[in-house]
C-alpha cells in the first residue's frame, strides 16, 4: 500500500509511546509528532479525548483514522508494512514472543504508570517504592524467559517485538532505582539496543519536551 499520512500522539517518557516510535523508525515510516504532556494532564483535554476517548498515549492517526493502544498499533504496522519484520514466521515462536510482550504490557507496565501510582499516593518516595516492588516482581519471569530464549536479542539473534517491550521497561526500572544486576540478560539487551540508530531515534531523550531523560 502507499505510505499513509501518519500522526503520532505521544509522551516522551511513555514506554508504550517508545515502542511505537521505535517500530516506526525500524520500518522507515515518516510521521508527524504531536506531544501530549501527561504531567500537564493534556491527555484529559477535550481536544485529545475526541481523538482517543481513553485519554491515553500513544494514539496513531492513519489518514485521519485513529488507532490506539500500542499493541494494536504495532500489530497493524507489522501486518501492513512487513519490511523489517518484528515477528518471526514460525507460529509457535510468534506466540512465545507475544506471551513475553504480554508479561510486560499487562503484568508490569500498567501497575507502575502515572495513573496508578498517583492514585496510590502523592508521596514521591511511596510511589517509587510501589513501582520498584512491581518491577522487581515482574522482571523475574521476564529474566526466566530470557535465560531460555535470549541471544543477542530477547529471542535469539533476530531483533523482534519482544525487544520493543523490554527496553522501555528497563529504562523505567532505572528511573525507579530497580537493582538490574539481578536481571543481567535484560540489562545487557537494554544496553545493546540503546546503541542502535532506531532505538536512539525513538528514545525519550530525543523527543520533544524531554527533561532529564
Amino acid at each position: 500500500m502507499d505510505t499513509p499520512t501518519l500522526e503520532l500522539f505521544h509522551y516522551w517518557r511513555s514506554s508504550c509511546s517508545w515502542r511505537v516510535r521505535w517500530a516506526l523508525a525500524l520500518k522507515g515510516l515518516p510521521y508527524k509528532s504531536t506531544p501530549i504532556n501527561l504531567l500537564k494532564k493534556e491527555q484529559s483535554d477535550l481536544s485529545f479525548l475526541k481523538i482517543n476517548p481513553s485519554g491515553q498515549v500513544p494514539a496513531l492517526s492513519v489518514n485521519g483514522k485513529i488507532l490506539s493502544e500500542s499493541i494494536a498499533i504495532l500489530e497493524w504496522l507489522e501486518e501492513t508494512f512487513p519490511i523489517s519484520p518484528l515477528l518471526p514466521k514460525d507460529p509457535w515462536l510468534r506466540a512465545e514472543i507475544r506471551s513475553y510482550c504480554a508479561m510486560i504490557a499487562s503484568g508490569i507496565q500498567p501497575v507502575t504508570n502515572l495513573r496508578i501510582t498517583g492514585y496510590y499516593s502523592n508521596d514521591p518516595e511511596k510511589k517509587a517504592e510501589w513501582a520498584r516492588h512491581f518491577m522487581d516482581e515482574g522482571f523475574i519471569p521476564v529474566e526466566t524467559m530470557l535465560r531460555k530464549n535470549a541471544g543477542t536479542w530477547s529471542f535469539g539473534e533476530t531483533f523482534s517485538m519482544a525487544d520493543l517491550f523490554l527496553v522501555p521497561q528497563v529504562y523505567n526500572a532505572h528511573r525507579f532505582a530497580v537493582d538490574m544486576s539481578r536481571f543481567p540478560l535484560a540489562q545487557a539487551i537494554y544496553e545493546r539496543s540503546l546503541k542502535t540508530a532506531a532505538c536512539d531515534q525513538a528514545a525519550p531523550h530525543n523527543q520533544p519536551g524531554a527533561v532529564n531523560a
